[in-house]
């Protein structure tokens, strides 16, 4: 009896929990209105921690748009600007070129000669120019040897006449008037550089023959120098030319000189040959004005009539 009072005695019943409300947002226990009336009575706290938190984020973004300021100022005695720009809430260097009257010096730029000369002229054609064309020349042999060269122009350039000049010299006796008046036409036939004639045979007789006219000139005048100096008043002529298209082939001056100069036995002197004449030996200046030859030429100019005037 004691078994089958135990199988009979009743079962205690089951405690069931509440069930949690399936809402639309998921499985969330929806809060009582209690609940919700309790949490707005609730006294809102005081974000001051955040707003000091801001603060310093801002303390430090103006810390490091200052130092940025200070960098860009140290970079740009470096030759080198750069400036801060925000982006992304990040600083950003940028490389900028600065100013180039406040950190660059200004540098020289390359010398400006005349319209002739150009960076690929020959060296000793480079040096003819800065040191001996326009320059004022008085002297009787060197200007015959000038007049020469020019005639010389019609069958040579002026850099292959430059590197010859030393056999010119050989051949010529170092053009003394004299000397040269007295070629015969087996010596005219032997001015030979590599077995040719250094010129045309009609070049040669006219040089013979016009150093018989120099000779002449120098009885009546003193001087070659005194007779090609007088054309113009013993003062170079100052064209002033800024560009290379302005200066002429021949001049009337030019025309004027060589009709004299025909008239008293010279040959193969032109107006063309004479205007070239006149530029080498300096009786006319005509460097561009943008030429640094040209104040060049005209200061020397005034150093020799100053010390003509002394003398």
């Amino acid at each position: 009896m004691s078994a089958l009072t135990k199988l009979r005695s009743p079962v205690k019943p089951m405690v069931v929990e509440p069930r949690a409300i399936l809402c639309s947002t998921g499985n969330r226990v929806k809060p009582t209105k209690t609940e919700i009336a309790a949490k707005k009575k609730k006294p809102q706290v005081a974000k001051s921690p955040a707003k000091s938190n801001f603060s310093a984020l801002t303390d430090d973004s103006s810390s490091t748009t200052s130092s940025s300021e200070r960098s860009s100022v140290k970079t740009a005695e470096s030759k080198k600007l750069i400036t801060p720009s925000k982006r992304n809430g990040s600083v950003t260097k940028l490389n900028s070129v600065a100013a180039a009257g406040d950190i660059f010096p200004e540098s020289p730029g390359p010398v400006k000669r005349c319209h002739w000369i150009t960076p690929n002229s020959d060296s000793i054609y480079v040096k003819f120019h800065d040191e001996e064309w326009g320059v004022p020349v008085r002297d009787d042999k060197k200007l015959f040897e000038l007049l020469v060269f020019s005639q010389a122009l019609a069958e040579f350039s002026w850099p292959s006449i430059l590197h010859k000049r030393d056999a010119f010299r050989k051949l010529f006796e170092d053009f003394d008037p004299l000397a040269i008046s007295e070629f015969t036409e087996k010596r005219l036939m032997s001015l030979k550089v590599n077995g040719c004639l250094v010129l045309s045979e009609q070049k040669l007789r006219a040089i013979v023959d016009n150093a018989k006219s120099v000779l002449k000139v120098k009885r009546e005048f003193g001087s070659f120098s005194n007779y090609c100096w007088r054309f113009v008043n013993h003062k170079p002529l100052r064209n002033g030319y800024r560009y290379g298209r302005q200066v002429p082939v021949k001049s009337p001056k030019a025309e004027y000189i060589s009709k004299d100069m025909m008239q008293r036995g010279f040959r193969c002197v032109g107006p063309t040959v004479i205007y070239s004449f006149l530029q080498v030996s300096g009786i006319v200046n005509d460097h561009l004005t943008t030429c640094f030859r040209y104040q060049e030429c005209n200061a020397e100019t005034e150093t020799e009539l100053d010390l003509h005037s002394i003398m």
